[in-house]
């Protein structure tokens, strides 16, 4: 705990004491006058303790009956950050200092969330600003498999056996080697724990990245054969886990939810067996999307038979273990697929088409509502080129970015008519698309996973052993 000393001065006249103690009309607040390394700085104890109380400015505040306080450290890094407390934002000469020396004072003031929240808040994610900024390099010969992240920043990557992580201000942590040979599926718990699967290792495992991988929990499913269960995907809510594991044998799979906090099972939902050759009768569900909105999880899968790419999406209520909604994807189906619950939408990529697809979550289930409506070129639907294998897309606030080969397309809902008549009839929604980054941010092999942290975008491309940081131009380092 550092030190601060109170500085004897020569003369405590009744002049100087009512410095001290004078009055802010507005606010009642007393001002409070600061040496850091020789400069004088004076704000106010309401100011001081917006830091939190186990903050180091909380107790200056406290200490203001003592007279002014000397602090041996830089005074200019002092300075940005009491420009942080008293707006909220960093001041723009903030650019000019290196961030991790604003991180490490940020530290000794034990103020370092509100400057996670100023630079990596997600509120400031600008998604028609978004370029190329940074490349993080992974240190090794393997190619990024997947991707995690916590809603303030905080990056994991897979590749190989290992798992580099990143913190907030994108500095690397560590790189912690793991059971697996390679992994499938990641989840970020939160900054330091992460549920890990893949589809040739039995069980998920919840690893403590910051004890070296320590292997916290290893949760299995009990099928009906008594084999080893695959992790197929995982995803989360506030408060629930989902995984969905296949057996070994590929016969029968399953949607295990488990509580977030203790990792105890809570229910089962979507058992299915597979009898003979009726390949169709049980897809695992490789994706896996909580929508808190209708309170269900979207579980989508698919696979390549003697016709094709078939597959299915169903959204399961957990309270009930029912379904309350089901495509089954037989002309088009999905390459890739996600949710939106602030666009109450889903939206997909046509595996032979390659265009983009939505369905509205408000209509389905109306009489006479076809539910896919092609956002590009429909001419395209009904031909079998493959044009959409290996398109990823995923949705982020009220936008959504989806891959074709190397690009990144940015689409939008364009509001169309008066909010009245959008109230009362729900007219058919209309979509534009933009081509992100500048022509050089583009010259890339096929990217292989998106993910979104904090105000950034995250990507990963075939035989590239980096991940690409997206962030706004506007802010930040």
């Amino acid at each position: 705990m550092p030190t601060f000393t109170t500085t004897t001065m020569a003369s405590r006249n009744d002049n100087l004491n009512l410095q001290k103690l004078i009055l802010n009309p507005s606010t009642g607040s007393s001002i409070v006058t600061i040496n850091v390394g020789g400069q004088i700085f004076q704000t106010t104890d309401q100011t001081l303790t917006l830091a939190g109380p186990s903050s180091l400015f909380s107790q200056l505040s406290e200490l203001t009956h003592l007279g002014p306080h000397f602090i041996d450290r830089d005074p200019e890094l002092f300075s940005i950050l009491l420009s942080l407390l008293r707006t909220g934002n960093l001041p723009s000469k903030a650019k000019s200092y290196d961030l991790q020396d604003l991180i490490e004072e940020s530290k000794f003031y034990k103020i370092e969330s509100l400057l996670v929240n100023s630079l990596s808040n997600p509120s400031q994610f600008d998604p028609f600003n978004l370029q190329e900024t940074l490349i993080l390099p992974l240190n090794s010969r393997d190619t990024a498999s997947a991707v995690a992240t916590t809603p303030y920043g905080t990056l994991h990557v897979s590749h190989g056996s290992k798992i580099t992580s990143f913190d907030w201000s994108l500095q690397r942590k560590s790189t912690t080697l793991t059971q697996f040979t390679a992994i499938d599926s990641m989840l970020a718990i939160s900054p330091n724990l992460v549920a890990t699967g893949a589809t040739d290792f039995s069980g998920l495992q919840i690893l403590d990245l910051e004890k070296k991988g320590f292997v916290l929990e290893t949760l299995n499913w009990e099928n009906v054969t008594k084999s080893g269960s695959t992790v197929q995907a995982i995803g989360s809510s506030n408060d629930m886990l989902f995984t969905s594991f296949e057996s070994s044998r590929r016969n029968s799979n399953s949607i295990m939810v488990y509580d977030l906090k203790t990792f105890s099972p809570v229910t089962e939902i979507g058992h299915y067996e597979i009898f003979g050759a009726d390949l169709d009768s049980a897809i695992p569900a490789t994706k896996l999307k909580w929508v808190e909105s209708y309170n269900v999880v979207m579980a989508a899968g698919s696979h390549s038979g003697p016709s094709g790419v078939l597959g299915n999406v169903k959204f399961w209520d957990i309270r009930s273990g029912n379904v309350v909604w089901e495509f089954k994807e037989k002309v088009d189906c999905f390459s890739d697929i996600t949710v939106s619950d602030s666009l109450s939408s889903i939206f997909k990529v046509g595996v032979n088409s390659g265009e983009v697809f939505n369905a509205d979550l408000r209509k389905l289930g109306s009489e006479g509502h076809d539910s896919w409506v092609c956002l590009g070129d429909d001419r395209k639907v009904g031909n079998v080129r493959k044009e959409g294998v290996g398109c990823k897309i995923e949705a982020h606030g009220n936008q959504v970015f989806c891959s074709k080969g190397g690009d990144i397309e940015l689409w939008s809902e364009v509001v169309m008519g008066s909010l009245r008549k959008r109230e009362e009839g729900l007219p058919e929604r209309v979509f534009r698309k933009n081509l992100m980054g500048r022509v050089k941010d583009m010259e890339g092999s096929r990217v292989t996973n998106l993910a979104f942290g904090g105000n950034k975008m995250f990507v990963t491309r075939k035989d590239r052993q980096s991940v690409e940081v997206w962030q706004s131009s506007v802010r930040g380092f």
